[in-house]
């Protein structure tokens, strides 16, 4: 999305950019959106991130232009009362570092539109640029519903970066890779009936692009819809459907964190009888590092699942890093 609050600018920035023989500033204030910036060959242009973006490692010695309003620690319930409670004062969960931002001074900044707890939004982010004077960045907006958005954006980022013929590369890879994990697991022939769980307490299934990732790796998806937001879900609609997989996959949780949480479930009576349960078929997975952030490494997110719904079958290596049986 191009800044279009002050028409004076006669030229394209990327033109400017190169008279001025300098090289571009990037700053990505959302985790996807920093791994396109490194897919597409921009990790020397990259001079700021937000607080959630740590891949590549490397890219954690960068400054850090956002934080959240709240506190990020205790249970799942915890974290969504505070959400919540941010959300209903019709304030911004997310605080940009409007004076770090500002001494970065960026050329691009990539934000989002899609989910304001997921990230800081294109709303902060314009009330901060507003205020100067005399520099005026370019602002790329993301805005992934689904998968076939993700694609869009990596365009929209190619776009603003002067590359889009290394955009449409990266795509074409992606969607190769993707082809290839899809044709395997498809051509099998069983379709387990799955259940991913983006939130545990209160619970909340996976949308967006998560539907088709399990419909690729050759599963039948059970809650959520592809190409809208996450649902909330009951206990009780959990077990009136009895998945023969659960996988969980909480937003911004790794492995570890989500195996604190999960006697949220074990403790609940029905939890023994469920079918994935009592064939040995929960499985936690880094949900923060892959299935949550709409951007290259949905490739590899599509493995896992793979991985998972056909254990006898297919295997790509992620298990132990991208996911374990609970």
């Amino acid at each position: 999305m191009r800044n279009t609050r002050h028409p004076r600018r006669p030229v394209d920035l990327v033109s400017i950019d190169l008279f001025r023989g300098e090289p571009m500033r990037v700053v990505s204030l959302i985790a996807s959106a920093t791994e396109i910036v490194c897919a597409l060959g921009f990790e020397e242009q990259l001079v700021g991130r937000s607080h959630e973006c740590d891949f590549p490692p490397w890219v954690r010695r960068l400054p850090v232009c956002t934080e959240p309003k709240f506190n990020v620690h205790g249970s799942s319930y915890e974290i969504d009362q505070r959400v919540k409670a941010i959300l209903q004062e019709s304030l911004s969960v997310y605080r940009v570092d409007a004076e770090r931002l500002k001494e970065l001074r960026p050329d691009v900044i990539v934000t989002q539109s899609q989910c304001e707890v997921c990230a800081v939004s294109l709303k902060d982010v314009e009330q901060t640029v507003c205020t100067w004077l005399d520099h005026d960045p370019r602002l790329v907006s993301l805005h992934p519903e689904g998968l076939a958005d993700v694609w869009q954006d990596i365009r929209l980022v190619s776009q603003a970066l002067d590359v889009v013929p290394r955009g449409e590369q990266l795509i074409e890879q992606l969607q190769q890779r993707m082809r290839s994990v899809a044709d395997r697991a498809q051509a099998l022939p069983e379709r387990p009936t799955v259940a991913c769980i983006e939130w545990i307490e209160p619970l909340m299934a996976a949308g967006n692009w998560m539907p088709d990732l399990v419909h690729m790796a050759g599963g039948v998806n059970l809650f959520g819809t592809a190409g809208k937001h996450a649902p909330w879900m009951t206990w009780q609609e959990l077990c009136a459907k009895d998945p023969d997989v659960i996988v969980m996959l909480p937003c911004g949780w790794d492995i570890a964190r989500i195996r604190e949480e999960m006697p949220l479930l074990t403790r609940k009576p029905e939890w023994p009888g469920l079918k994935a349960v009592r064939n040995q078929r929960v499985y936690v997975t880094d949900g923060n590092q892959y299935f949550n952030r709409p951007g290259p490494r949905l490739a590899e997110s599509l493995e896992i699942l793979a991985e998972v719904l056909h254990p006898r079958a297919l295997a790509f290596g992620h298990e132990g890093t991208g996911w374990r049986l609970f």
